[in-house]
């Protein structure tokens, strides 16, 4: 039977219960506490954790702050559009991929995607509370990324560039129009629109920032330009679309696209290669020229989580994630994840 001591009860002006001191809970090991038949709304205090807790009818669990975590979630970019003959021989460029979907909650202006205003910080419970983290690839050739997330919060994959007569894919952001071809859509907060393509070459990837190029020459155009962002302590531009390929049979750098800036891929000329979206911006892949050496789009580059946190917290990283090392900057810790996916907690 519980059993309730004082030493003085008095009334209260207010429409409440005061207590002069502090409040005792009774203590228990954890032992002890598992050995205990317990109801909803029990508190006591663990001795071997020192935290109090609560059960909630089916588990104990500690009294716990919720800390506000930012984010920086990128996914894969799109690779670009493969290039090709068309009629009578003739050449054509693929479009650029588009930039993998770019939200954040870190920094000041419209700088999460599409030039969105920022997102609000997640709000966070430590261990044992866990949350996923998905780090998505890159799009190979005319492929769509890969989304990533963490938590609730997911950036769409970048959309492929479109092959001849084939529109670029909607995406986080869209992948550039194939010959004669429309660009795909980008989606709203995480990037923009690609370029269209004309009757020789495909249009510009978007980009996290800037619709991709549209086309009105048989030339590459550039993708569009992605982001900057210094969650991880310095100022650095991702998610730039991926230039499209040339069509006009010719070669060097002034007949391709190049990618925007925040490591989009360069286009392909009909003798000289494009490039891949850059590892872990997700940057959209350049694309491809003709059917000569350089007809396949590139690759669009792998995506980012980045994580920022309270200093007095310390993260621990599941299986199965790649991360760097937890770092302090200032009042605050950073860690970023490159590949992979699992689960991360906090205490």
């Amino acid at each position: 039977m519980s059993e309730l001591k004082t030493n003085k009860i008095s009334t209260n002006d207010g429409n409440n219960v005061a207590i002069d001191d502090a409040l005792g809970l009774k203590s228990y090991t954890t032992t002890q506490r598992d050995a205990l038949t317990s109801v909803a709304g029990d508190i006591i205090y663990n001795s071997t954790d020192s935290k109090p807790q609560f059960y909630d009818g089916s588990s104990w669990s500690n009294f716990t702050n919720v800390f506000d975590v930012d984010y920086l979630v990128i996914a894969g970019g799109g690779g670009g559009g493969n290039g090709g003959p068309g009629e009578n021989a003739s050449t054509y460029g693929g479009g650029g991929g588009g930039a993998g979907g770019y939200r954040t909650t870190y920094g000041s202006g419209n700088i999460s995607g599409g030039n969105a205003a920022l997102e609000t910080s997640y709000a966070t419970l430590p261990s044992p509370n866990t949350y996923i983290v998905t780090v998505g690839a890159g799009g190979a050739s005319s492929a769509d990324g890969n989304n990533s997330v963490f938590a609730s919060v997911t950036s769409t994959f970048g959309g492929a560039g479109g092959n001849q007569n084939q529109a670029g894919s909607t995406g986080g952001s869209g992948g550039g129009g194939g010959r004669n071809s429309s660009g795909g859509t980008g989606t709203n907060g995480q990037g923009k629109d690609g370029g269209d393509g004309d009757s020789s070459s495909g249009g510009g990837g978007g980009g996290a920032s800037a619709d991709g190029v549209t086309n009105t020459t048989a030339n590459g155009v550039d993708g569009g330009d992605g982001l900057a962002n210094s969650i991880t302590g310095s100022s650095v531009t991702r998610a730039g679309g991926g230039g499209s390929g040339n069509g006009s049979g010719n070669s060097g750098d002034s007949y391709r696209g190049f990618g925007g800036a925040g490591g989009g891929g360069n286009g392909a000329t009909r003798n000289s290669a494009g490039t891949a979206g850059t590892a872990n911006t997700g940057g959209g892949g350049g694309g491809g020229a003709d059917d000569n050496l350089y007809y396949t789009g590139y690759a669009g580059g792998s995506g980012l989580v980045v994580l920022r946190y309270p200093s007095n917290k310390t993260i621990t990283v599941g299986a199965g994630l790649t991360a760097g090392t937890e770092t302090t900057d200032g009042a605050e810790k950073y860690i970023v994840f490159t590949a992979g996916t699992g689960t991360v907690s906090w205490s």
